[in-house]
């Protein structure tokens, strides 16, 4: 079993930024994409960025492309989300997910099989 644990969030204003991070812990060689993905107030959870392992293979979702950036630590299993020139529409609870060996990275939500609880980011305009 692999457990997931986010950290980082809080409060900023437009244009600051933010670092959240992300450690998987159990059996973690059972790993090999990480992601994140965030759910704002009455919307779907959606992609956000995603990395493997070796953090070769890197997606980023439009809207955050340019601004956040992901990395990772393969032989830790953390995975990082630097954000900068935040927006008040960045602000969503954001969750760390894991997908198992075997698979390549990927967009898509129910294809992670393990999750975070979430941690909340809030941008004031």
């Amino acid at each position: 079993q692999v457990q997931v644990v986010e950290s980082g969030g809080g409060l900023v204003q437009a244009g600051g930024s933010l670092r959240l991070s992300c450690a998987a812990s159990g059996s973690i060689g059972s790993i090999n994409a990480m992601g994140w993905f965030r759910q704002g107030p009455g919307k779907e959870r959606e992609f956000v960025a995603t990395i493997n392992r070796s953090g070769v293979s890197i997606l980023y979702a439009d809207s955050v492309k340019g601004r956040f950036t992901i990395s990772r630590d393969g032989a830790k299993n953390t995975v990082d989300l630097q954000m900068n020139n935040l927006k008040p529409e960045d602000t969503a609870v954001y969750y760390c997910a894991a997908r198992r060996s075997g698979y390549s990275i990927t967009r898509v939500r129910t294809q992670y099989d393990y999750w975070g609880q979430g941690t909340q980011v809030t941008v004031s305009s």
